[in-house]
């Protein structure tokens, strides 16, 4: 058995969430984080409202303290280390964390400054983002770029697993895409609630705002190999292929298949919601996947794999 960590992005965040984390862990979430935030972590994590937390510069900073203090757990009980790690945008973060290439303060640093670049760009600029319901990869790609050659904005910004892609682009370019999806031999648009045009050329400045903060770091050797969104495998530049990050595709479906390749059988989602087992579950159908975002999961995975 050889098992791989997978971390969710922004889109996971509940009010409430991994209270017993919350409870538990007060060097990771409290203080000391509110300090480096400037804003009570713990509180928005439990209180909300939802209008704040879903807010980009304060969801990211909360899923990602969430995620790693739920690692941190599982790591003291699993008896076997990862074979690899990754995650799905945001969760990009955790995984290099967890892996030991961040410190988790340099980290959360890094996800508050890129909640703010993120949502500094998106207000820059009126965009959105939409998931392709029957629709391939190339089909997508041929889409964004006859638009773009007609002198509009869209790009594909998530190839997540079969039959889940997102594309991303001005307000304008994501309303025609809806309305004329079924022309485009797609079988239906849906817009997502969120807050900008993300993983596109539309968050260009968000990528310069984050690369000074980004060569601020000292990044560490990994513990086990991260695999990026950017490249669907281990960056040789850490600070590089997260700049790139925001203005690129999210390739998770590769990023599975190649840790499917390379002999990991498991995957293990850490974090609040399932989202990444849900990815695992439609493009490695043979593979095991396990969610763990409480403490209390973290034990009983954690056991379930130290006997296999």
């Amino acid at each position: 058995m050889r098992y791989a960590v997978l971390f969710p992005g922004q889109g996971s965040q509940v009010v409430g969430m991994a209270e017993d984390v919350l409870i538990s862990r007060p060097d990771l979430l409290g203080d000391a984080a509110n300090q480096a935030l400037g804003w009570d972590l713990a509180d928005t994590i439990r209180n909300g409202p939802e209008e704040l937390l879903t807010q980009t510069d304060r969801a990211q900073p909360s899923l990602y303290a969430t995620s790693y203090a739920v690692w941190e757990a599982f790591r003291a009980a699993v008896a076997v280390a990862p074979s690899a790690a990754a995650g799905h945008s945001l969760g990009e973060y955790t995984a290099l964390a967890a892996a030991g290439v961040l410190d988790y303060w340099d980290g959360l640093r890094l996800v508050a400054a890129r909640g703010r670049a993120m949502a500094n760009a998106a207000g820059s600029h009126p965009s959105s983002m939409a998931a392709l319901l029957g629709a391939d990869p190339a089909t997508a790609e041929s889409v964004a770029a006859d638009r773009r050659e007609a002198g509009g904005a869209l790009w594909v910004a998530n190839l997540n697993s079969p039959g889940q892609i997102v594309l991303s682009g001005g307000a304008e370019d994501i309303e025609w895409l809806v309305a004329n999806a079924r022309d485009l031999g797609i079988r239906r648009a849906v817009q997502l609630n969120v807050a900008g045009g993300f993983h596109s050329p539309l968050m260009a400045s968000a990528a310069e705002s984050l690369q000074e903060a980004l060569a601020g770091v000292e990044y560490g050797e990994p513990a086990f190999p991260v695999y990026t969104n950017v490249a669907a495998a281990p960056a040789d530049n850490v600070a590089d292929s997260l700049a790139a990050q925001l203005t690129s595709p999210v390739r998770f479906e590769e990023t599975v298949n190649n840790m499917v390749e390379s002999g990991v059988d498991t995957f293990v989602h850490i974090g609040p919601g399932d989202v990444t087992a849900g990815l695992v579950k439609r493009t490695a159908k043979s593979a095991t996947t396990h969610v763990v975002s409480s403490l209390g999961e973290a034990s009983l995975v954690a056991h379930e794999l130290s006997v296999q």
